[in-house]
């Protein structure tokens, strides 16, 4: 059974979750809304382009919502280390939405510059929407980053950095406006261009990352290093090895061997083994951890290995 404070961990990054997208929400939805508008009123294919990687955020936040209200759910029979991986089909599912949405961009602008005599002029309320959308964009990043940082979620912060690629593609798009009020009026459907290859690289990493989590990913070195002092640091913990580890979500299922003293009972071992996932379970964000005991009086010996060491008399 995991730690209460475990479950209290999991149940403020819920909320923390639900709380800042509802924010990126509301702000994707009233963005969105003016960047389509005023770019077709304006003329400008960067805004609109623009305002549709916009609604695709607003979509992408309702998918954060529905992941972070399923990772919610208990462990039953047919989930039993819980749904938290959820969370990591959700980040993989913004990265395949960031790709298509990517590549509908790149091929708008590139017809528009294969003819370029069908680029209109851009209106300058364009380029007053566009720094207005530069502004909210770069504002919500940072503020669902901290939010992402303080409850140590990867899928939020993957929702955090989308809004930052929202905030760099408004920047791409003011310059690509700027240049098309001084005349040169190939430069919105670069801006677009360009826009949409960000957002593919974007799309790309994201869906990468949590498909190799997906796969079962290990830990990294540090966060293994760290459980495996946490264990060592256990009162009557002689020695750990053979610790794997995989990803579950924002959280990690842990297999150890604990090695213990030879001439202790096996009720001893058992508690000093359960001590242990105590303090792992307090100290980092692991869901499970199994622990396999050794014994600790033949260091000598591999606990894998059957027969006597060359050299060695066979025990009677």
């Amino acid at each position: 059974m995991k730690a209460t404070g475990t479950q209290t961990d999991e149940h403020r990054r819920a909320a923390a979750a639900s709380r800042s997208t509802w924010v990126s929400a509301a702000v994707n939805l009233a963005l969105s809304l003016l960047q389509i508008l005023v770019g077709l009123t304006a003329r400008s294919q960067g805004l609109v382009a623009d305002g549709v990687h916009s609604l695709s955020d607003l979509t992408a936040d309702f998918v954060v919502l529905a992941a972070t209200r399923q990772s919610r759910k208990e462990a039953d029979d047919t989930h039993p280390y819980g749904h938290q991986r959820f969370e990591t089909a959700a980040s993989l599912a913004l990265g395949f939405l960031l790709l298509a949405v990517g590549l509908g961009m790149l091929s708008s602008a590139l017809h528009k510059l294969i003819d370029p005599s069908s680029i209109p002029r851009v209106s300058l309320p364009a380029l007053w929407v566009a720094i207005a959308a530069l502004v909210a964009k770069e504002g919500l990043f940072r503020y669902m980053l901290a939010v992402a940082k303080q409850v140590k979620s990867s899928m939020l912060v993957a929702n955090a950095w989308h809004a930052r690629s929202d905030a760099a593609s408004s920047l791409v798009v003011g310059v690509g406006i700027v240049g098309n009020l001084a005349g040169y009026r190939v430069l919105d459907p670069v801006a677009a261009l360009i826009v949409g290859l960000m957002i593919v690289r974007m799309g790309w990493e994201f869906g990468w990352d949590a498909l190799q989590d997906l796969m079962d990913r290990a830990a990294d070195d540090q966060e293994v290093n760290a459980i495996r002092d946490t264990m060592l640091g256990t009162p009557g913990v002689r020695g750990v090895h053979d610790i794997r580890t995989r990803k579950m979500g924002d959280m990690i299922v842990v297999d150890a061997h604990i090695e213990v003293d030879a001439d202790i009972t096996v009720e001893a071992g058992h508690d000093i083994a359960v001590a242990a996932r105590e303090r792992v379970f307090e100290h980092h964000r692991v869901l499970d951890l199994l622990a396999h005991i050794d014994p600790w009086h033949r260091p000598d010996r591999d606990h894998l290995r059957h027969g006597p060491v060359v050299g060695e008399p066979v025990d009677s």
